[in-house]
């Protein structure tokens, strides 16, 4: 059994319990994960699985016909069995109940001031003022005379690599493939993420 999948963000909504409680859920709609290729721990030096989403044939220009996936992400496993070149991972590896950490791009917002992307102060906006949005001093004195790494300023915001651990998986519906995780997950609708299984529910 594989580690992890990939899947693309659809929205966030809620989900009520069966006790009434109202649960935050993001839902992630999960395609068919196709195993690309495996690594071996003879050859490699550990085994892994790479997993690949939304395939395209495409061919050269003698002929050859090749598949190329959007997406693909290779997770370590413990065990290669069942998982040869071709097969398919779906839903079902992740039930309900486990706990998963979820990876993915945060939206970009481009260039951006200290006010939006560090939450600074700003001054006063009445006439006669000089310091409105700005950084204000970002100097130092003669020692050491420049500017140290981590000085908050404007610059991109957004963009980055944001992973959530120790997520619930509240409902995971094999019919639709889709899966909801508790609380928000990084990145636009539609984006791919990269879903890591942390545990699996226990068997009653």
């Amino acid at each position: 059994m594989t580690t992890g999948l990939i899947a693309r963000k659809v929205g966030m909504s809620r989900v009520f319990l069966e006790s009434g409680e109202a649960v935050p859920v993001t839902y992630l709609k999960v395609p068919a994960n196709i195993v690309v290729r495996t690594k071996t721990k003879e050859k490699d030096g550990y085994n892994a699985v790479v997993l690949g989403i939304d395939p395209k044939k495409w061919k050269t220009r003698k002929g050859n016909e090749h598949t190329r996936y959007a997406v693909q992400k290779e997770w370590t496993v413990e065990s290669l069995d069942g998982l040869a070149p071709g097969t398919q991972v779906t839903v079902e590896a992740v039930p309900a109940e486990s706990q998963v950490t979820v990876v993915g791009t945060s939206k970009g917002h481009g260039f951006q001031g200290v006010v939006k992307r560090h939450h600074f102060t700003r001054g006063p906006m009445s006439h006669g003022s000089h310091h409105h949005r700005e950084p204000g001093s970002v100097g130092m004195r003669e020692e050491p005379g420049r500017i140290l790494k981590g000085k908050r300023m404007p610059g991109h915001m957004g963009g980055e690599t944001v992973t959530v651990k120790h997520r619930p998986v509240v409902v995971s519906d094999k019919g639709s493939g889709v899966v909801a995780i508790k609380g928000p997950v990084p990145g636009p609708n539609g984006c791919a993420v990269y879903v890591t299984i942390e545990s699996l529910p226990e068997k009653k």
